[in-house]
């Protein structure tokens, strides 16, 4: 970092807060400071028209994505909403390729394959392309020009980012940390994602080796509102309108939910996992583990977390190779009624989850919201 970033993030007679919530929301076109977290794989067209027609902010999540997925989510959410909606990519570093590292995780892994009577893969794929690298996206969103596209595990180039909102596409990228919040920033980025570490799913650190101090929510705002002139968007552990609301208070112009919309009829969440996030679950204690995927990411704590957690465990294969295993296993177990291998992704607020259609629960968290004013 050099001396002139610094000095411009920590003068103190710099006035930092330029928009407003109001300013923010008129600048999206919704009416509703509450953002439903992309969420890849759980997120549903469906569930983003449904919140974004409630008047708060849909999104769909491609990163996992094949190019015809992504192009068909587009269409089927335009075919339900005439709202904004926000596209979120991936923008991991390519893997890191060990041959002896993914060999070994492999090895370590066979047994539960064999006791489920699956063969063990022998070699590991990059099951999708990041964002940085994958040219045909772009177009994509170029072409079809979403109201928001919205950036994880780091940031693409300046130029991506200008061509993006040359078309009228307005850009968001989630931070951890300071420094973080300094990249985004100096990449031109219009608002910050400030993600706590309450939240479920991936955490959206840029370099998941890295230090990690492991910010909750709260503190995280209050950190990047004294530091930073960007909107911030506040998430983890926020479940309802109080704590939207809480979250204003500190300084974010918006809040954005995951968990909170798992248990709506509209998401793609199988039986298995609706059943562990339910209030009283006996399964609904999260743990933030890289074991499923390579990267570090919260989900309800299942027998492979433990098994992977265990004190003779090797480093799990690098993202997303590390993934690829654990969805074939998970495949093969979920055919047999197994649900202990799947990656329920879920937040440190997942005991009060809530089962009700997108458009109630935003109806709910709106006057949740109004009360907690009062």
């Amino acid at each position: 970092m050099n001396l002139r970033i610094i000095v411009a993030f920590r003068d103190p007679r710099r006035k930092y807060r330029m928009t407003t919530s109001s300013q923010f929301l008129a600048r999206l076109g919704t009416r509703l400071p509450i953002i439903q977290a992309p969420m890849a794989g759980v997120s549903t067209p469906r569930l983003a028209a449904e919140v974004s027609n409630a008047g708060a902010l849909g999104s769909i999540g491609i990163g996992a994505s094949s190019l015809t997925q992504a192009w068909n989510d587009i269409q089927a959410i335009r075919a339900l909403t005439d709202h904004p909606f926000n596209v979120n990519v991936f923008c991991h570093q390519p893997a890191d390729r060990s041959a002896a590292q993914e060999s070994e995780w492999l090895q370590f892994l066979s047994p539960l394959f064999n006791s489920l009577g699956i063969k063990a893969p022998d070699h590991l794929e990059e099951i999708y392309k990041s964002f940085l690298e994958d040219t045909a996206v772009f177009e994509l969103l170029l072409e079809q020009r979403p109201n928001v596209v919205s950036f994880h595990f780091g940031i693409p180039s300046k130029e991506k980012i200008k061509a993006l909102q040359d078309v009228g596409v307005y850009t968001l990228a989630t931070a951890t940390n300071l420094s973080e919040a300094i990249a985004i920033q100096e990449a031109g980025i219009d608002a910050l994602v400030a993600q706590g570490i309450e939240a479920g799913g991936h955490r959206g650190v840029f370099d998941p080796e890295a230090d990690d101090e492991k910010l909750s929510t709260h503190v995280l705002v209050n950190v990047l509102t004294q530091h930073s002139r960007l909107p911030l968007i506040a998430a983890g552990g926020i479940m309802d309108g109080a704590g939207i609301r809480a979250a204003l208070q500190v300084g974010a112009t918006a809040a954005q939910m995951g968990t909170a919309f798992v248990l709506c009829p509209e998401s793609s969440a199988n039986a298995g996992y609706r059943d562990n996030l339910r209030n009283h679950s006996p399964n609904a204690s999260t743990r933030l583990t890289k074991a499923l995927s390579g990267r570090p990411a919260r989900g309800l704590l299942n027998d492979f977390i433990a098994y992977c957690e265990s004190s003779d465990a090797p480093m799990p294969a690098t993202y997303p190779l590390a993934y690829d295993a654990t969805k074939q296993l998970n495949a093969g177990a979920s055919k047999q009624g197994n649900h202990q291998f799947a990656a329920n992704w879920a937040g440190q607020g997942v005991p009060l989850a809530r089962e009700l259609p997108a458009a109630l629960l935003i109806e709910k968290l709106q006057k949740e919201m109004a009360d907690a004013q009062k």
